[in-house]
């Protein structure tokens, strides 16, 4: 299961709305990259496939395909906000080590 703190659940709600995404799920993935071998992906998406793992967490529907749930599985995103800039946090109990971004894992 993958799920959003009520900070990060505000702050998709309201993107969605400035966006004029209302309906809209969040699409969680992980992709190859970054500097720890893979890196973090959200959107927003209306369409989900068969082969998705379907969530709800705070009213926002998430979707993650069959390949990212392996990675994500217990995986708690975070909003913050800091000296450095803000952004969502991803605390992920199945990654093996992160880089200083926070954006890129590996497992």
């Amino acid at each position: 299961m993958i799920s959003l703190t009520p900070k990060a659940a505000d702050k998709v709600k309201e993107i969605r709305e400035a966006e004029g995404l209302e309906g809209q799920g969040l699409r969680v993935r992980v992709i190859g990259g970054g500097c720890s071998g893979f890196t973090y992906d959200l959107f927003f998406e209306d369409e989900t496939t068969e082969l998705d793992s379907t969530f709800e967490s705070d009213g926002i529907p998430l979707y993650v395909d069959m390949m990212s749930i392996q990675y994500l599985d217990g995986t708690l995103i975070d909003y913050v906000e800091g000296l450095h800039g803000a952004g969502f946090k991803f605390l992920n109990p199945t990654a093996k080590s992160t880089c200083g971004c926070g954006s890129s894992f590996s497992a």
